[in-house]
């Protein structure tokens, strides 16, 4: 099977879950959000305190897993990282922000959409936006500059290894992780359902590279579609089988867990995809990388816990009523910084002074 067709498979089986993991029991249009799960995960290890956003989401460890297991055999395994890893963590954390202003990351826009919430499209216009502002630093020199292959390998087995244990915990429910008794916490598929979701597509994304953020940069420079396909499939599959399912709400109004406070829709994805183009990946993304062993990524998912804890510990995260005010000064404090830090790390200055 070409790559082409690796993407469309990918985009098929993710948009089939995706409908099918609301039906067994996650909350409604979020079958995945690696955002959102992210949150849960860090409420289960007390980062933040929201008592009904609080699961060791079982996808979250497949995704990291299910990308470990096939990057390993293939040979794509390789443990790397030192490229700028406090600027890697300051955006995965502005990504969280900006995703939980629109309550939910580009991969859960797209399923949102595929249920019939209309709000989706303004956050993916400002998703596809902010990639467009972060493809101009590219194209400008910003450079994080290149990870190094670590002479110890052991360090590129962490995240994979962090994974495992917190499936464990998932099992034994140690007294010192907490699970929501109500709220999008207490909504979840089967346990085992979740995590061969996980592992799934976990595989199919390392296969894949499924990145929203990528397509879009890709279609940016160089017209190329290949990624974009993906996520158009994503859409395709997710809506029939929410049209099957008896699942798809047409509107504005009343969807599950979103807004329509469109403003903040469209900036709170704009900052999500400014951060993802200067981080190398969307959430989804830095799960894979971390799981192939890239300690880079494993500072940007480590990023995104932080941000979901500021997120919830000082109420930026939106609220089904919308945006909260200073979640709306934190949206745009978190674009200037990304774009200070889009400026600040290019390569164009250091030549430019002869360096």
């Amino acid at each position: 099977m070409g790559t082409r067709g690796i993407v469309l498979l990918a985009g098929a089986v993710f948009g089939l879950l995706g409908a099918l993991l609301v039906t067994w029991g996650n909350p409604g249009n979020m079958g995945y959000c690696a955002a959102c799960f992210l949150r849960d995960v860090a409420g289960a290890l007390s980062i933040h305190n929201t008592a009904t956003l609080q699961y060791l989401r079982p996808e979250i460890m497949g995704f990291v897993l299910g990308a470990f297991l096939i990057a390993l055999p293939s040979g794509e395994f390789r443990a790397r990282g030192g490229s700028m890893p406090i600027i890697r963590f300051t955006l995965g954390a502005l990504m969280m922000i900006g995703a939980l202003v629109f309550l939910g990351c580009p991969l859960r826009g797209i399923l949102r959409l595929g249920g019939g919430d209309f709000n989706a499209i303004t956050g993916l216009a400002g998703f596809a936006c902010g990639v467009g502002i972060g493809t101009y630093f590219l194209r400008n020199g910003f450079n994080l500059g290149r990870s190094a292959i670590l002479s110890n390998p052991v360090g590129g087995y962490l995240m994979p290894v962090l994974a495992a244990i917190l499936m464990v915990f998932v099992v034994i429910k140690p007294a010192f992780i907490s699970f929501s008794a109500k709220g999008p916490g207490a909504v979840h598929a089967a346990v085992w359902v979740s995590l061969a979701a996980g592992l799934i597509g976990g595989v199919l994304a390392q296969r894949a590279r499924l990145c929203l953020s990528g397509g879009v940069r890709d279609f940016i420079l160089v017209k190329d579609t290949t990624l974009l396909s993906a996520y158009g499939m994503i859409l395709l599959v997710s809506f029939v089988a929410n049209m099957a399912l008896g699942q798809v709400h047409w509107g504005f109004v009343g969807q599950p867990l979103a807004h329509n406070m469109h403003v903040w829709n469209f900036l709170g994805l704009f900052l999500c995809g400014l951060a993802a183009v200067l981080a190398g990946g969307c959430p989804l993304r830095q799960l894979i990388l971390a799981g192939e062993g890239s300690l880079d990524g494993v500072m940007t998912v480590f990023g995104m816990l932080a941000g979901a804890g500021i997120a919830h510990r000082f109420l930026l995260a939106s609220t089904p009523a919308g945006a909260t005010p200073a979640g709306q000064i934190a949206t745009v404090v978190g674009i200037g910084i990304a774009c200070v830090i889009g400026f600040v790390f290019r390569e164009k200055i250091s030549l430019a002074k002869g360096v």
